[in-house]
């Protein structure tokens, strides 16, 4: 009986720990790295005790909802390199549609405190760094093929992105949403190979730049 047992309880452990982060990633990303713990247990649907059996802290359940993004990225961006035609396509479907990757850049880049807790975590430097090996190639095919402009690099595309993964500092309406996607969209027309361009000042960022920065 007792070997029957183990096997569910692991299995019961396993989605409660899931639902933690899913919980964690939502009120993540709609009220930030603070948001009450009560709050995101009640949300998982498990008792407070239940997320602290699983997350000693804050920093590790923060370290849980940023691994769990960073991969969740990656496979996204993977299969938008598979199955898109083309390298511009692939970009276009990885910056529009990755929620996950949007969520990672915020809390990398808008909570100071959250980029340092990260910053020390071997699992998410490995994962940030495979987002970002992938997305250099996607950008390099891109102007390999013609699609993307040659003056801008790979740090030029993330950090752009992470400028617009910042949260606004209104309520997140419909509106609001709308103004992001226009963003989106007037980001997208600006890397599109087409000319003559403006120069831009300095030179293009790369990620050894990111790496150094």
């Amino acid at each position: 009986m007792g070997d029957e047992q183990q096997p569910r309880l692991r299995a019961d452990a396993r989605r409660n720990r899931d639902r933690i982060v899913a919980a964690a990633k939502a009120l993540f990303a709609t009220h930030g790295p603070d948001a009450p713990t009560e709050e995101i247990a009640r949300s998982a649907g498990v008792a407070p005790g239940t997320l602290y059996r699983h997350f000693a802290d804050r920093e590790a359940l923060i370290r849980a909802v940023a691994i769990n993004n960073f991969e969740r990225a990656f496979a996204e961006a993977n299969a938008a390199v598979t199955e898109e035609a083309s390298a511009w396509g692939a970009l276009v479907r990885i910056l529009r549609q990755s929620q996950e990757l949007r969520l990672s850049f915020r809390l990398l880049t808008a909570y100071p405190h959250v980029h340092a807790i990260l910053k020390k975590e071997r699992d998410v430097e490995q994962a940030r760094r495979h987002m970002i090996e992938l997305l250099d190639r996607v950008v390099r095919r891109a102007q390999a093929e013609g699609t993307l402009r040659r003056d801008v690099g790979t740090g030029d595309v993330a950090l752009a992105f992470a400028l617009l993964a910042h949260p606004l500092a209104i309520e997140w309406t419909e509106a609001a949403q709308m103004a992001s996607e226009r963003c989106m969209a007037l980001l997208l027309e600006s890397l599109r190979a087409k000319g003559p361009h403006e120069p831009l000042p300095g030179h293009a960022i790369w990620p050894e730049d990111l790496a150094n920065g």
